[in-house]
């Protein structure tokens, strides 16, 4: 099991510490309702170092992630990022990601830390016909999202740059408490706003402990993986391993947005012919309207019970105080409004079909 750069002061902040992606990661700190509430209202810090980089260059860099990637690359300037996902040849997703343009020729891919070698041998396998060059620099980077209301105007006291004025989905270099090289990112994946400090991992420590000494006066915390995971899904954001799998179908979990189906790459034909003729089952959010948590693996059920679908993820909303979900279940189904039933220890609770976010 690898650790953070930062666990042993994870581990003086009296983090409840569990295995995620091979890691010992904190998994809350002072309470899920409490780091969550501080995000949406004010501003915390999480560590998720163990995301994986990948910096993909040279003349065919581009031509490269124009193939083994859904979205349009070419379209990025220098500076911009967007979402993705790397596609397989049967018409699923091996990873979704972000894609930064940090040079005319340069790109970092940012990608999941469950997924990060069976990414690097994929991504490698396909560019044997294009040759671009691809490093792994996952153990160079440290990872610290900021994320709430509060979070730019912390970044702005202690960086070289005003982040407020920067961009949604762009990137540029900073001084961030007194570390140089520091990429400011204004992605997440709260909902709440903010950005993403990628650090190289010599400086990753004064950073931390900057952002938590200057934050203090913005209330920040330090949050753990379960309530990042409670602010993704009220968000509606996707979980590898939950709402993509190998066998998920993108256009069933709602990606065509990100997916450009103007160009070729792998498995697109699968894709495109989904896209024509329409999924037969698709992602969808829903509501409790009994009271009832779904989790991950429910049955999704009609008012006679009968099956159509599948909880992928699901929780108790810290903002709603209601149980939210999302999963997996057939068309005729998924229109917003429509009464549904959970499965939990064997009895119908009934739920409602909503649109995203939750909040």
């Amino acid at each position: 099991m690898k650790t953070l750069p930062l666990h042993k002061l994870h581990h003086n902040l009296d983090a409840k510490m569990g295995p995620f992606a091979g890691f010992q990661m904190p998994l809350t700190y002072k309470g899920v309702k409490a780091e969550h509430s501080c995000v949406r209202e004010h501003v915390g810090v999480f560590d998720v170092s163990h995301m994986g980089e990948f910096i993909v260059s040279g003349n065919n860099a581009l031509a490269f992630l124009q193939y083994t990637t859904s979205n349009n690359v070419a379209a990025l300037e220098i500076g911009d990022a967007q979402y993705g996902y790397i596609p397989n040849d049967k018409g699923g997703v091996v990873d979704d990601l972000l894609i930064y343009r940090l040079e005319e020729e340069t790109f970092m891919l940012v990608v999941n830390a469950s997924n990060l070698e069976k990414d690097w041998n994929w991504l490698n396998q396909q560019n044997q016909s294009f040759g671009a060059l691809i490093e792994n620099q996952s153990e160079d980077y440290c990872l610290l999202a900021v994320q709430g209301p509060k979070a730019h105007a912390l970044i702005s006291e202690i960086s070289s740059i005003n982040s407020i004025h920067q961009k949604p989905f762009t990137i540029q270099s900073a001084t961030v408490a007194e570390a140089e090289n520091v990429w400011v990112a204004t992605t997440g994946y709260t909902g709440a706003g903010g950005v993403e400090l990628y650090i190289p991992v010599n400086s990753v420590v004064k950073v931390w402990e900057a952002l938590l000494r200057e934050g203090a006066v913005y209330n920040i915390q330090p949050v753990g993986l379960a309530a990042r995971d409670t602010l993704r899904l009220e968000m509606g954001y996707c979980l590898y391993g939950h709402e993509l799998t190998e066998e998920t179908s993108p256009i069933a979990a709602r990606l065509a947005w990100c997916t450009d189906f103007n160009k070729s790459f792998v498995g697109d034909a699968i894709i495109k012919d989904e896209k024509a003729k329409g999924p037969q089952q698709v992602r969808v959010a829903f509501i409790m309207i009994e009271r009832g948590i779904p989790r991950q693996g429910y049955i999704l059920t009609t008012n006679d019970g009968a099956s159509i679908g599948q909880v992928t993820s699901g929780t108790s909303s810290p903002t709603l105080g209601v149980g939210i979900g999302m999963g997996y279940i057939e068309y005729d189904y998924s229109n917003v409004g429509t009464e549904i039933n959970v499965l939990i220890r064997d009895k119908n609770i009934k739920a409602s079909i909503v649109r995203l976010p939750f909040i």
